[in-house]
């Protein structure tokens, strides 16, 4: 997607020397635009754990990429003994989003049976830009089934607006391109449908004021930042027309793990008839989990997110305190919607129901 015109992936390997692996670093946006280069696997553990990236898809290809560290930092006579501890390092790092041990599993599977240590690296690089390329992939064909609900509401409303709300950011910033709530969004865009996204600001690390907000005026889609709260009183006035959001991990009976708040909105848009669809590639399902609220484990991050917020001042970028000193808080990350609460999940492969029956329908392989 765009950044002052110029197109960007958020994950990419360096164009002069492919050992050093270059992402954009999240913490800074959107005041700052930096680019941050990732030698070791340590490296790509602090990008995850500390946030430089974030959102499933991204966190998976950033897993991917680490495993290529792994190997190339793996001695040859001890690679895979060396292997999977990277991969415990890397799997340590954030608990909730599948893709980031699906990327790792998958990188482990690949070089399971290949026998020089050269190879498996080489291997270990093609594997990791096959990740990439398929979470780009599968996020643009994830917009063009979802635009299909847009431009149905856009026939309805006589072509008036759309109006989205979206909750955290699931947009490009997210993924490897495009991004799974906002590829639909972007489609709808590009085919001239109008559309208005309502941006949740989605405390505490505001990935919709920051993130989404940002990605949203690169690319020229009318929007209006929100706060939290306010999703129940529109979409109660008629002024949400589809909730469109993402998922960290999604069990195969549908139930939807997402950052925290989602479960307010569903319920919010449940009690209005409102539509509510989540976007997701195939690997942020958890093929193992069907009870996503008793299966599902919750990240729970430091207090201090809650009560500090950074943001610009007149000198600088800057932390300030918005409670009291030594205020215990709670973080917990991410909640559970449940699959009855869900309109349909849009994946890579098309639109299904969130139960167990359409989704093994859609992925047969899975059964």
């Amino acid at each position: 997607m765009l950044v002052q015109s110029k197109p960007y992936r958020t994950i990419w390997p360096h164009a002069d020397n492919r050992e050093v692996v270059q992402i954009i670093d999240q913490r800074l946006l959107p005041h700052e635009f930096i680019i941050v280069d990732l030698h070791t696997v340590a490296d790509f553990a602090m990008a995850i754990k500390d946030m430089y990236v974030r959102g499933a898809g991204l966190i998976g290809a950033t897993a991917g990429f680490g495993m290529y560290a792994a190997a190339l930092h793996s001695r040859d006579d001890h690679f895979d003994r060396d292997m999977q501890g990277f991969a415990n390092t890397l799997v340590a790092t954030r608990p909730t989003a599948k893709n980031l041990v699906w990327a790792v599993e998958r990188q482990l599977m690949a070089l399971k049976d290949i026998p020089s240590s050269a190879a498996k690296r080489e291997k270990a690089f093609e594997v990791a830009c096959e990740i990439a390329d398929e979470d780009a992939r599968f996020c643009k064909q994830i917009g063009g089934h979802g635009v299909e609900i847009i431009r149905e509401i856009s026939r309805r409303k006589n072509g008036a607006p759309v109006n989205i709300l979206t909750h955290c950011n699931a947009g490009w910033l997210a993924f490897v391109d495009y991004g799974s709530a906002t590829a639909p969004i972007y489609e709808a865009q590009a085919q001239g449908i109008d559309v208005h996204v309502w941006v949740d600001e989605t405390r505490p690390w505001l990935q919709g004021a920051r993130l989404t907000t940002w990605e949203l005026k690169e690319q020229g889609v009318p929007h209006t930042l929100i706060a939290d709260n306010t999703g129940g009183h529109l979409m109660q006035h008629g002024m949400v027309d589809l909730v469109l959001v993402g998922t960290d991990r999604t069990t195969y009976c549908g139930d939807v793990a997402n950052k925290i708040g989602t479960y307010l909105k569903a319920l919010a848009a449940f009690d209005n008839n409102v539509p509510f669809y989540v976007a997701l590639p195939s690997s942020t399902f958890d093929w193992q989990i069907c009870d996503g609220v008793d299966g599902i484990p919750i990240e729970e991050r430091s207090g201090a997110e809650v009560t500090m917020v950074s943001g610009l001042s007149d000198s600088g970028l800057a932390t300030v305190a918005i409670s009291p000193e030594h205020t215990q808080a709670a973080n917990y990350s991410f909640d559970v919607t449940p699959a009855r609460l869900v309109t349909g999940l849009i994946t890579e492969r098309g639109i299904t129901k969130a139960d167990r029956e359409s989704i093994l329908a859609l992925y047969p392989e899975k059964r």
